[in-house]
């Protein structure tokens, strides 16, 4: 007996490395009796031996696994048949129905297989009413052979005849199954009136569907998931989202909430300091973004892109495919299902986030919030997972339940609510110090993902010590991961507006997000970057973070973070427009951004400029002419860029023409001015 029976009734369903075992899936048009008949005897070999993929479903595979071996004992001996001489055409034509029967039989296998074990249980009337009319069907084919002309021995006939009758035999549903079934229905009912599972009752039942490990709950979780996500089952969708809940609720209590192997050893988790998360294949990455696709859309020319950066780029006014420059004959986008599943897989596999699309994570949580049982095994899970916290006292224990909260709050604002409304957030602050890497950064990922409702923002900032342990992470963080997440926490704090100023008054939190931008990673400087920035947009915080340096490294990462741009001007807009001036060459690098950076980048570039320049005056318009091509790199963003982009070009090009005028007046007087350079005509129309 195979350890594993589903990935066992995966592997016999699959196509070997062999040609010939490849066509049992995709055979010939017309096969000769030969083939066909080692098509069938290797068929029926196949499903004698599958496992079945759920206990309550063993009664019924282990008939199909019983009929199989009398078929393929049976085809033993055609195969001598036709070794002697050619089919009889009847018999020929009969044995290639009974071949689409078997592999009719062969794909309800491999797709019981590849079903999540609840969603099978849900639609086991209908997948038995399916093998029930497959066996009528292999009985009617098989009373059809002509025995007689084949010459077969009446052992071998008794074999087809006794086949026959087994298939003829339809099983009625087992009670026992429609009352699995029926337990777990009235179980959903009761947690929507509010009555907490009782634990024997729910370790009996998992056990009967097959799920009695956190591994195999795991697995059943995300399975569901993603058959919600693809609509698999219109009419359970409803019931399959409470099992979810309730699976999750199950994970926790029965199996102490155990991580899976591949959650805690994933790179996400064990990101260290010497390296940054795995690099994408390049076909993964958006060629406008150079990020890792997370919606991959198709335009008209067949290039795929992103779906953000396309929208993005579609909304600046654009109709050309970005890579090949083609002017597109529609703007339709349509999704790339195939390369979303192969960068899904890759996410997985490598332990980096792949988070959906909006538009279905939307729907999901539309239909989370309208499902009562969700709801309520939600609410229970989070007060059963901060009561354990609680009472956890070694790392290894507060690991397992925290990174249980980490899963729970990853998505839906009830689950948000739920967990901070248990009180989770007290308990979770103190973690952050822990030395445990992995306890660590399950802790700050979790208040993170806290963070995005607006109500534990507040827990989160009045808690004892909160801003100081999300400061320590990010400068003391075991791994480059723990230091993000801890920035990108501020990120989201700092989105209310009286966080924003406490936040920037503190200069612990403004210095490490300095630092990270200084040191970190990739991924890293953006986060660092992105909370910077919007704790620029607060004016009383920048002075404070001028001299911190905040001018310097963003100009240190222009070239490589387009955020990078957006800092800049938001420093020069609120004060600190002279302590960027005063850096060397920093008009220049903004020029050069002005030219080469991304769209984004670009259009904030200019906007800096034309902030310097207004602020300062004569002295920086001064630097700004005497960039070399700067005024060819104003004209070229008129025509090419954003609508923001072309607008500031154009309040940059107008004061860098009355700067000119000025210059040519006075230039005969005053031989110390730099010496003018030509604005051309398009400028001068603007």
């Amino acid at each position: 007996m195979a350890s594993n029976p589903r990935a066992a009734a995966v592997a016999a369903c699959a196509p070997s490395s062999s040609g010939a075992s490849s066509s049992v899936f995709m055979p010939s048009p017309s096969p000769s009796d030969g083939e066909l008949l080692r098509l069938l005897h290797r068929l029926a070999r196949d499903l004698s031996v599958v496992e079945t993929p759920a206990p309550f479903l063993r009664a019924a595979f282990a008939s199909i696994s019983r009929r199989s071996k009398l078929l393929a004992a049976a085809f033993d001996d055609l195969l001598l048949c036709a070794a002697a001489g050619v089919l009889p055409r009847s018999a020929s034509l009969c044995l290639r129905e009974v071949l689409l029967v078997l592999q009719r039989f062969k794909a309800v296998v491999a797709d019981c297989s590849a079903r999540s074990r609840m969603r099978l249980l849900l639609q086991s009337d209908e997948m038995e009413a399916e093998l029930r009319e497959l066996h009528h069907d292999l009985a009617t084919m098989l009373d059809l052979l002509p025995v007689v002309e084949l010459g077969l021995a009446d052992d071998v006939l008794d074999v087809l005849a006794l086949t026959s009758r087994q298939c003829r035999r339809c099983s009625p549903v087992l009670e026992a199954e429609q009352a699995l079934k029926a337990s777990v229905l009235s179980m959903l009912h009761e947690i929507e009136r509010e009555i907490v599972p009782e634990r024997e009752r729910l370790q009996e039942i998992l056990e009967e569907v097959g799920i009695n490990d956190p591994a195999s709950c795991s697995d059943e979780i995300e399975i569901l998931e993603r058959e919600i996500g693809d609509r698999a089952s219109e009419k359970w969708t409803a019931s399959m989202i409470a099992l979810v809940g309730l699976l999750r609720y199950a994970k926790c209590v029965l199996f102490s909430a155990t991580p899976r192997p591949s959650d805690s050893n994933s790179k996400a988790d064990v990101d260290v300091e010497e390296g940054e998360p795995p690099a994408s294949p390049s076909d993964f990455r958006c060629p406008i973004s150079l990020d890792l696709m997370r919606d991959p859309v198709v335009v008209a020319s067949g290039q795929t892109y992103d779906r953000e950066s396309i929208d993005r780029w579609f909304s600046s006014g654009k109709s050309t495919c970005p890579k090949t420059g083609q002017v597109l004959a529609n703007l339709e986008l349509v999704p790339n299902k195939a390369l979303k599943n192969l960068i899904g897989r890759w996410c997985r596999e490598n332990g980096v986030a792949m988070e959906a699309c909006e538009a279905s994570k939307s729907e999901q949580a539309q239909a989370m919030a309208a499902n009562k049982a969700a709801i309520e095994a939600a609410r229970m899970t989070a007060s059963f997972l901060v009561k354990k916290l609680s009472v956890s006292f070694s790392p290894d224990a507060a690991n397992r339940v925290v990174h249980e909260i980490r899963l729970l709050s990853k998505s839906g604002s009830e689950n948000r609510a739920f967990v901070g409304e248990a009180g989770a957030v007290p308990l979770l602050v103190p973690l952050l110090y822990s030395e445990d890497a992995g306890l660590q950064l399950n802790t700050i990922t979790a208040l993170l993902n806290l963070s995005i409702l607006e109500a534990n923002k507040k827990r989160i900032m009045h808690a004892d010590g909160g801003v100081e342990a999300v400061a320590h992470t990010m400068s003391s963080g075991a791994t480059w991961r723990a230091k993000e997440n801890a920035a990108a926490a501020v990120l989201s704090l700092a989105s209310v507006h009286s966080y924003r100023r406490r936040l920037g008054r503190n200069q612990s939190v403004v210095e490490k997000l300095v630092h990270l931008v200084r040191t970190g990673p990739t991924s890293t400087k953006k986060d660092a970057l992105a909370a910077l920035l919007t704790l620029a947009s607060e004016r009383e915080n920048v002075g404070k973070l001028v001299d911190a340096g905040v001018a310097e490294v963003a100009l240190s990462a222009i070239t490589k973070e387009e955020t990078a741009a957006a800092v800049l001007a938001a420093l020069a807009k609120r004060g600190g427009a002279e302590a960027i001036v005063n850096i060397d060459g920093a008009v220049a690098r903004l020029v050069a951004e002005m030219r080469r950076g991304t769209d984004w980048a670009r259009e904030n570039a200019t906007a800096a400029l034309v902030l310097l320049c207004r602020r300062l005056g004569a002295s920086a318009v001064a630097q700004v002419m005497a960039v070399p091509g700067v005024e060819w790199a104003i004209w070229e963003l008129m025509g090419t860029g954003t609508d923001r982009a072309r607008r500031k070009a154009a309040s940059l090009g107008r004061i860098c023409r009355r700067w000119a005028a000025a210059s040519a007046n006075d230039g005969e007087r005053d031989a110390g001015c730099p010496v003018a350079t030509v604005v051309t005509p398009a400028m001068m129309a603007s």
